[in-house]
């Protein structure tokens, strides 16, 4: 079966809006399948074939480049100096001339091969405009769809690719399902033998960050921002926020009026994800103690030597300080980028109502009277004299 390139040349527009790719691409490429085409059929492997393909008439001119040689020992890619002179006058050795051909068909093993460069070459250019298109979304958040989960892996739709959601960047508990509409978080492009591969997360603290940039527009101009998050995903988060806007409540910003825009950002997350939003200060005892709301402390002493904090807090405050498994600590620590120790404040006895509280003190012996130890005397000297 030979290989009408007319037909060819209407199906380039098909192609071009099948596989989603500029129409000049998919142009591009057919031109490389057909040079590929003629040199197995008319030509030799060594040839450079160069096809120009007008896609309005369907005509192919074929170009074929030969060196300027003193003497031709492989005329498909060399011409004698005479010969060449006589196609460009100042054809001189060493120069590279081309010949005009025109092709009609190409015979069954040609139209194969051209098939195959083809599909190749299309995939070749499938990645390269996912790699061009995506490259920029880099650490951006985009919309999505979950178009399959395979075991621990969650194949995402982008839109004009697939993205995968490994089972490190998803949240803690979270359920997905074909279908399923979210947000995912564009974390790298990686170069595969397979093509790009992109990666998306939902668990890493740079998703957070750009859900609240949708919701607090007050962001863009920078008159508030996030100076730090700890982020366990599914399980709980902490954001330091401040304010450069004398007057404007940095926490207030972010929560939003009766809680519209954290709660907004916890309907992507999931509600069983705690979000605390404390006030970020310069004044790292003051930082450690806003980290670890909502407990009560009494004192934050900071080792400068070795970047530990031992803090003081009240027996009652101890669980609360810590938290389930040692969440809350460990979600400060990581917030302030200070080893926090927490440890209880140690406390005197209650005294009940009415009770007055004495120090006991060592006992000494009673003095006797002065009369008394007269009597004991006189008896003692008695005693002996008889």
């Amino acid at each position: 079966m030979e290989l009408d390139i007319k037909q060819l040349a209407v199906a380039i527009r098909t192609i071009a809006e099948e596989k989603n790719l500029p129409e000049e691409t998919v142009k591009d490429v057919v031109e490389q399948a057909l040079a590929a085409a003629y040199r197995r059929d008319y030509g030799d492997r060594e040839q450079e074939v160069r096809v120009n393909m007008n896609i309005n008439s369907g005509d192919v001119d074929v170009y074929v480049s030969k060196e300027v040689v003193d003497k031709v020992e492989h005329p498909a890619y060399e011409i004698s100096l005479s010969e060449a002179q006589t196609r460009k006058k100042d054809a001189k050795l060493g120069d590279l001339i081309e010949e005009h051909q025109q092709a009609k068909t190409f015979g069954r093993v040609a139209a194969q091969t051209a098939k195959q460069v083809v599909l190749q070459r299309l995939r070749e250019a499938e990645r390269e405009i996912v790699m061009a298109e995506y490259e920029d979304k880099i650490g951006t958040l985009i919309n999505a769809t979950v178009a399959r989960v395979e075991g621990n892996i969650v194949r995402i739709d982008l839109g004009h690719a697939q993205g995968i959601l490994p089972r490190s960047e998803q949240i803690q508990g979270e359920h997905y399902h074909p279908g399923q509409r979210l947000k995912v978080f564009l974390k790298d492009v990686e170069k595969g033998p397979r093509g790009p591969q992109l990666v998306v997360s939902r668990g890493n603290t740079d998703f957070i960050v750009w859900l609240f940039r949708a919701e607090v527009p007050e962001m863009e101009n920078d008159a508030v921002q996030i100076k730090g998050i700890a982020r366990e995903a599914g399980v709980r988060t902490k954001i330091a926020v401040a304010s450069n806007v004398p007057g404007v409540d940095p926490v207030g910003t972010f929560v939003g009026g009766h809680g519209t825009r954290v709660n907004a950002v916890m309907g992507e997350i999931g509600d069983q994800e705690k979000i605390d939003i404390i006030v970020w200060s310069d004044n790292i005892e003051d930082y450690i103690i806003n980290a670890l709301s909502p407990t009560k402390v009494t004192k934050v002493l900071i080792d400068k030597n070795d970047g530990k904090a031992r803090v003081i807090v009240p027996e009652d405050q101890l669980s609360i300080a810590i938290g389930k498994s040692g969440q809350n600590v460990r979600l400060a620590s990581k917030l302030t980028e200070h080893e926090i120790d927490i440890e209880g404040e140690k406390q005197e006895q209650p005294v009940s109502e009415g009770e007055v509280k004495t120090t006991e003190t060592p006992k000494v012996p009673k003095l006797k009277k002065k009369s008394e130890l007269e009597n004991s005397l006189l008896a003692s000297i008695e005693e002996h004299g008889e």
